[in-house]
Parts: structure tokens; C-alpha cells; sequence
């Protein structure tokens, strides 16, 4: 019974701690190294599949914009280019080149990853686990919460300057409305 009991209570401090662990996701740095989710806790967190040869790849711009208007605030854009719809440069390289040429980013920024199907990042994995949201095309946004919870995610043709992102930032950052 009492190996029952700690195996009951072992599986609900797991299961309470899930997406802790997604905190502690770590994507490959497009500079090099990794980038660890952990390291924006207590932040809210637009996650973007992006990728350079996709006709919504002017919304760099849109993110950029978003990033600039509420980072001080606290709030993370975090591109993570994907060829997984065969849109994207051939290294990360190229990529970063291409990103800080042509719409002068600064957010952080995954190299190349998968983000659907059975070898998709972990971090896509828990989206779909979590809300049945998989990515369908470039530039899909999943927003994360400060405390980790998926707030909400949109479609490639939601503009990331929308009133439906916006609106859901302000309301994590309560801003009053910076934007």
C-alpha cells in the first residue's frame, strides 16, 4: 500500500510539474549554443514558426515591430525557422543574414527546427499534446503565458500587430494599453 501510495503521489508531482518542464525546453541558438525557455519564466512568450521564402515572410517586420513595442514590458518574440514546408534557407547562417538584413531583427531566434510531425521539436509536441494546435503553414503564433500556460495560438494570416495579439499581450503584461 505505501508503494502504491508514493507511486500515486510521485505521478501527481509529475503531472503538476509539466509544464515546468516546458520552461526548461531548450531550441538550438541560431548564434550558436542554446536558447532555454526557462530563461524567460515569469515572461509571456510569442512563439512563431517562421521561415524566408514564404509569401507571409513580411510579417518579420510585424514581429519586429510587436518586439519593439512591448519587450521593455516584458514580453519575448521568439522565431523559430522551420523548412518543415520547405520555405526555408539552407543554413542558419543565411537565415540570419537574410532576418537581420532585410528587417533588422534583434529577437531571439531558433536555428532551423522541426516543428510538426513525430520528430517535431518538444515544445511543438507539447502544444499539440496540450491544445491539438499544429502548426498548418509558416508564421503560426503560439502565445505562452508568464506561468507557462498557452494562452492562445492564431494562424499564419493573423498580422502579429493584430488586436487579437495585442490585446492578449496587454492583458499579460497589463500595459493599460502601451500599444
Amino acid at each position: 500500500m505505501r508503494r502504491q501510495l508514493t507511486a500515486a503521489v510521485a505521478s501527481l508531482v509529475l503531472a503538476g510539474t509539466a509544464w515546468a518542464g516546458a520552461r526548461d525546453y531548450q531550441f538550438p541558438n541560431i548564434d550558436g549554443g542554446t536558447l532555454e525557455m526557462s530563461d524567460w519564466a515569469g515572461q509571456p512568450v510569442l512563439v512563431v514558426n517562421t521561415a524566408s521564402q514564404c509569401g507571409f515572410t513580411g510579417q518579420y517586420a510585424g514581429l519586429q515591430q510587436l518586439y519593439d513595442t512591448y519587450r521593455d514590458a516584458g514580453l519575448v518574440v521568439f522565431a523559430v525557422p522551420s523548412d518543415d514546408f520547405n520555405q526555408e534557407l539552407g543554413s542558419a547562417e543565411e537565415v540570419k543574414e537574410f532576418c537581420e538584413l532585410n528587417y533588422g531583427l534583434d529577437m531571439p531566434m531558433a536555428d532551423i527546427t522541426r516543428i510538426k510531425g513525430r520528430k517535431a521539436h518538444p515544445f511543438y509536441q507539447h502544444v499539440r499534446e496540450e491544445t491539438g494546435f499544429v502548426p498548418r503553414w509558416n508564421f503560426n503564433k503560439v502565445l505562452v503565458g508568464p506561468d507557462g500556460d498557452i494562452v492562445d495560438t492564431w494562424g499564419s494570416r493573423t498580422e502579429p500587430m493584430s488586436s487579437d495579439i495585442t490585446d492578449a499581450v496587454e492583458a499579460l503584461l497589463d500595459t493599460g494599453g502601451q500599444g
